[in-house]
């Protein structure tokens, strides 16, 4: 932006751990959130940041005045402003003012390593909700904010092809399978949280409440994994699974603890089964 300099950040914000509370975030932090120099650390942060007024700063310093007035109206629409929609609607805006691969790359360039996570968050909206692009190209495109350092963009990437991969999921599935086999633990781990039957904070994949064994080529790949993040993700996976297809959610884990009798195998495991064994107990 002409005339704006960023300011020094003093070591003691960048190395807080967040407040616990949205009232307690110190007035410091809170401003340089809004101005898109700093991360957040924690949901707290996340939730308050001002995305309307980064979002017209973020427009201005890319010469992008002309978008003032459609983030304006998306964000002042909106029936709840709530952080995720306005988060989404800021996305949706973006990719609809550069249609085609070649426009939104051109965007996505000049956002996608911008220092606030909220920015490069917006980016995975942009991506899912472009119709320029096809599933295989929407994919190659999220792979960096899969694999992003800040957890709340990480989480946004699957969120924003979520429903995507959805409505189409017998493709999205196959062109998973690379993620589910890739050296980042955080690839690895969204492709298993994308597919989630039930996941968090977004809408149920029916098909795979029905027949979860449509998502086994990317988790057979898992069942072992080095990582924690993803063992969680896919110990929760198959505990949504659970909740409609019991059955086969205790076949799968017996035949894992067979082919891979490791920890990380028996971690999944104990953590997939917990609905099963509560409701046994209970």
């Amino acid at each position: 932006m002409p005339g704006f300099t960023t300011p020094a950040i003093p070591p003691e914000i960048l190395l807080r751990k967040g407040a616990r509370t949205t009232a307690t975030v110190p007035d410091k932090v809170r401003k340089l959130l809004n101005l898109g120099v700093l991360e957040t650390v924690n949901l707290v942060e996340w939730l308050i940041v001002d995305q309307k007024s980064l979002a017209l700063r973020v427009a201005d310093s890319n010469g992008w005045s002309h978008l003032r007035q459609p983030l304006q109206h998306s964000l002042d629409s909106l029936p709840t402003k709530t952080a995720p929609r306005m988060m989404q609607a800021i996305g949706k805006t973006l990719a609809l003012a550069f249609p085609g691969a070649k426009q939104l790359d051109q965007a996505l360039a000049k956002l996608q390593n911008h220092c606030s996570d909220i920015v490069r968050s917006w980016c995975c909206y942009m991506i899912g909700t472009s119709e320029g692009l096809g599933l295989d190209q929407s994919m190659r495109r999220i792979y960096a904010f899969a694999a992003d350092r800040n957890m709340s963009v990480r989480e946004t990437a699957w969120l924003g092809l979520r429903g995507r991969i959805s409505n189409q999921l017998e493709e999205a599935l196959k062109l998973l399978v690379g993620f589910a086999t890739d050296a980042d633990a955080n690839v690895r781990r969204f492709a298993s949280e994308a597919t989630r039957p039930r996941g968090v904070w977004c809408s149920h994949i029916e098909a795979l409440k029905e027949n979860p064994a449509m998502g086994l080529q990317i988790l057979n790949p898992l069942k072992s994994d080095s990582s924690k993040y993803v063992r969680d993700s896919v110990g929760n996976w198959l505990n949504d699974a659970s909740k409609t297809q019991p059955e086969w959610v205790t076949k799968i884990c017996r035949d894992w603890q067979k082919q891979s009798p490791t920890r990380e195998t028996a971690y999944i495991i104990r953590r997939a089964t917990r609905s099963l064994r509560k409701n046994q107990s209970g």
